[in-house]
């Protein structure tokens, strides 16, 4: 599969294409994968939406009596084995799912929890005797998981956590003592994967933690900005003896059971924002088309149609992007099996295999979202501020996502640290390949009538992009050497230029697939996009590079760097007004969020 399919690795795309025959869209949905799709919203629909605000009021037993429905709908299960209740579905298929629940607001993130960071943990690296035991009540929602990793002084260094285990004297037992912050699910969860170390070790071991054992203490639930209805407590451990058959994976793997789940957590977050901005889009349309303004729906006027567009744009770039590594991670999953790697290894190490998409996706799409419902309660004006509508409760929702998984800062630190890494390692040195742009690049963009089709030309604008990223990063290795990881504000601009070519080359990608294999009669539009996000992308491209460059640069040198970046970010100019119009009219005629 890896060389029929020539299946990039993680990082990959900055230095190889891929063909859009090779690509998985959201236009490929199967039949099953809609069905599991509409069972999810149904759901929402019925149970969730209807009583929001006694969920925001954390009702005694509500949330958990929601798990537990959708664990007779088998909405928990979708990722575990079937041999413990589940579907065992593919990891596109369970993404699919993380979006259409990403709409219902605090049941988003408690769900999100239970069969995500909370679940997956005893099923990539339980033993036999841990899943058997677990798992089947975790699927039916008679047990809710939680993760237990942040410290009241080890939050982003979460290595720095004190929570500490020792062995007891009989050689049954660990005696547990610390505490938990932050624990999404913590007031109720049955289940917890609890970080600690074991004696004087220097890094984590995972344990699984049972609420009803002695020495477990819930603190009361914590006031919150946003996502009120979940639910988010510290855990104090007093000497809690947790079983030696409870230590999950080997001591000492927890930093790696950590690392790994949370890579899984982040491209999660990338897909649960879909559902979130898609419902806030759809509310933004349908204010736009019923509130009149100076005799005219506020939908007709050019500032709104402007919003609608944009939240469409930033919406179908992450879509893209997000299912795009999702099915690379379906694939490698199948590669490392078919080399005889038991499933579930196999399927977390495909996921760590795309740390840096996984990261981007987490920055990008929190970002996306963000802009979403800030727009949307600009739209809805004095309604938007109100708490009346759901439109308030999604701005606060939202806010939490750039903190989730690892703040965006430290995700913006991983995508470029991981980026140089993966491509030393790889045997791609960007030092030198920088060095050759700067001596051998000259010479004038191609013109866009130099161009045989539409696709070529747009090819090569991404594939500049691109090039963007490898110069800066390869300029800024020569300057600091090993200690580049000090330059955060110069790395926040390279991690920028890297996200942006990924979005630009995956929403290229999708849209050649959408009219070279689906024929969509619609596919004007989705040109339309690709325009917009490429003609923005090269200025901001442009500007995130320069500024990098001016930071460390000087001289002769600064100067071939400026018309090295401003060869690789022209592009020609678009019609911006007519083309979110027309992005604007679809949405505003069909009333709701149709891309497709």
């Amino acid at each position: 599969m890896a060389e029929n399919k020539k299946l990039l690795k993680g990082g990959e795309f900055l230095i190889r294409d891929t063909s859009f025959a090779d690509v998985f869209i959201p236009e490929d949905f199967d039949e099953e994968q809609v069905m599991i799709a509409g069972t999810c919203r149904d759901y929402l629909e019925s149970e969730v939406f209807p009583i929001l605000d006694r969920i925001d009021s954390q009702e005694e037993g509500l949330m958990r009596s929601l798990l537990a429905r959708a664990g007779e709908l088998g909405l928990l299960g979708v990722s575990l084995p079937e041999v413990f209740g589940g579907f065992e579905q593919s990891f596109v298929t369970s993404m699919l799912a993380s979006e259409s629940m990403g709409s219902g607001y605090s049941f988003s993130v408690a769900y999100s929890a239970h069969t995500g960071i909370g679940s997956l943990p005893i099923l990539y690296y339980g033993n036999d005797l841990q899943k058997n035991k677990y798992l089947p009540r975790l699927a039916s929602g008679e047990w809710i998981a939680a993760y237990c990793l942040t410290e009241p002084n080890a939050g982003s260094d979460a290595n720095a956590g004190k929570t500490h285990a020792v062995l007891s004297d009989n050689g049954t037992h660990y005696i547990l003592n610390g505490q938990k912050m932050w624990i999404t699910n913590g007031g109720f969860a049955d289940v917890q994967t609890v970080f600690a170390k074991i004696d004087n070790d220097r890094v984590h071991s995972a344990f699984i933690v049972e609420r009803n054992w002695d020495g477990v203490v819930i603190n009361p639930e914590e006031k919150k900005m946003g996502i009120k209805g979940s639910s988010t407590v510290q855990v104090f451990y007093n000497d809690v003896r947790v079983p030696v058959e409870n230590l999950l994976g080997k001591r000492g793997e927890g930093f790696r059971i950590a690392l790994n789940i949370l890579h899984m957590g982040r491209i999660k977050l990338g897909g649960t924002i879909l559902g979130a901005a898609k419902r806030a889009i759809t509310q933004s349309v349908n204010y736009a088309n019923e509130r009149k303004q100076f005799g005219k729906f506020i939908a007709e006027f050019g500032a709104i149609k402007y919003k609608l567009a944009e939240q469409v744009i930033r919406t179908w770039v992450t879509e893209s992007s997000v299912y795009r590594v999702s099915r690379n991670i379906d694939e490698m999953t199948a590669v490392l099996m078919a080399q005889g790697m038991p499933r579930e290894k196999a399927t977390i190490e495909g996921i760590a295999q795309y740390a840096i998409e996984a990261a981007a996706m987490k920055v990008f799409g929190s970002e996306a979202l963000n802009y979403v419902v800030d727009e949307a309660v600009q739209i809805f004006g004095g309604m938007g501020f109100s708490a009346e509508t759901d439109i308030d409760r999604a701005y606060r929702d939202s806010r939490i996502n750039r903190i989730f998984e690892g703040t965006n800062e430290i995700n913006r630190l991983l995508v470029v640290d991981t980026t140089i890494k993966k491509a030393l390692k790889s045997g791609f040195d960007v030092v030198r390949y920088a060095s050759y742009i700067i001596r051998h690049l000259t010479g004038d963009p191609l013109p866009p009538n130099s161009f045989p089709d539409y696709f070529t030309e747009k090819w090569y604008y991404v594939r500049n992009f691109k090039k963007t990223a490898l110069l800066v990063m390869g300029t800024l290795s020569e300057k600091f050497k090993r200690d580049f990881m000090a330059e955060q504000e110069i790395l926040f601009n390279i991690s920028d230029i890297i996200m942006m070519s990924y979005g630009a080359e995956s929403t290229l990608l999708r849209v050649e697939r959408i009219e070279k294999i689906k024929n969509h009669p619609e596919s004007e539009v989705f040109r339309h996009i690709l325009d917009v996000y490429i003609y923005d992308c090269a200025s901001r491209i442009m500007m995130a590079a320069r500024d990098a460059v001016n930071s460390f640069v000087e001289g002769p040198e600064r100067e071939i760097m400026h018309r090295r970046i401003g060869f690789f970010t022209h592009v020609a100019p678009v019609n911006t007004v007519k083309a979110r119009r027309t992005i604007a009219d679809k949405l505003i005629a069909d009333n709701r969020y149709r891309f497709p």
